[in-house]
């Protein structure tokens, strides 16, 4: 009797124990996935020590490094995790580059590389991963990007997601035939290290629950969309920030 392997999924954005896609790796494996996660420099031991905690529920793991700004780098990932694991099933863009700046003092360079990464990057990494899609696995293929509403003062970034909903919106379209459906989710603000406290209590005191989010409300997202029950969702941005910026 042949072994039935589970479904595998990629997540980028996977460099450290706080960040939203490590969440979202570690929710996806406890929902039985086999789950492959990259990052451009991920912390020393971190992706080894994660691919254990997956391998721990009963799945296989495995972390990579790759650069989604290099014009190479999305196929060459993708081509790599189907050799090493098998066709990949659901992919989760949860990388960006960001570096805040706005209309005045934005450099070309940093403009040009926030569309690298964030855009070109993540169109790249759905163009590889629909043309390796397993044929067997049609309705049940899911992308889901990680996408943000910042404009001023965070223009390149805001941009270059703004960017992004788009290629998702489009994927939603034209990979349906393939059984694959394309969403986008807005977390809203959450404290992955970056914010100072009076920071975090300001954004807090935005939202409508009084707090802020965590990874691990993401992963829960993340984790019904990827699941039969989500497979009717297709090409939307959902909004889950626990009332963020909701007037009162």
């Amino acid at each position: 009797m042949t072994e039935q392997r589970r479904p595998l999924v990629l997540v980028t954005g996977v460099g450290r124990p706080n960040a939203i896609g490590t969440g979202i790796v570690r929710r996806l494996g406890a929902d039985g996935f086999d789950v492959a996660f990259a990052d451009l420099e991920p912390d020393p031991g971190f992706h080894e020590a994660l691919a254990a905690e997956v391998e721990a529920a009963g799945g296989r793991a495995l972390g990579f490094t790759a650069d989604l700004s290099d014009a190479e780098g999305p196929a060459d990932l993708v081509g790599r995790v189907a050799e090493l694991l098998g066709p990949i099933q659901a992919l989760v863009a949860s990388h960006a580059y960001s570096v805040d700046s706005g209309l005045l003092d934005t450099g070309l360079e940093a403009f040009d590389r926030h569309f690298a990464v964030n855009t070109r990057g993540s169109w790249l990494l759905i163009r590889a991963f629909a043309e390796q899609f397993p044929a067997e696995a049609a309705g049940r293929g899911r992308i889901v990007a990680l996408t943000s509403d910042h404009t001023a003062h965070n223009l390149p970034y805001g941009a270059s997601k703004g960017a992004l909903d788009r290629i998702v919106i489009a994927a939603a379209v034209e990979l349906a035939h393939l059984g694959i459906t394309a969403n986008l989710i807005n977390p809203g603000p959450i404290d992955t290290g970056w914010m100072t406290p009076d920071l975090a209590e300001a954004l807090a005191a935005e939202t409508a629950l009084g707090r802020l989010g965590t990874p691990r409300d993401t992963a829960d997202l993340v984790s019904f969309l990827l699941s039969a029950s989500g497979g009717w969702i297709n090409g939307q941005l959902l909004h889950s920030n626990g009332g963020f910026h909701l007037p009162v």
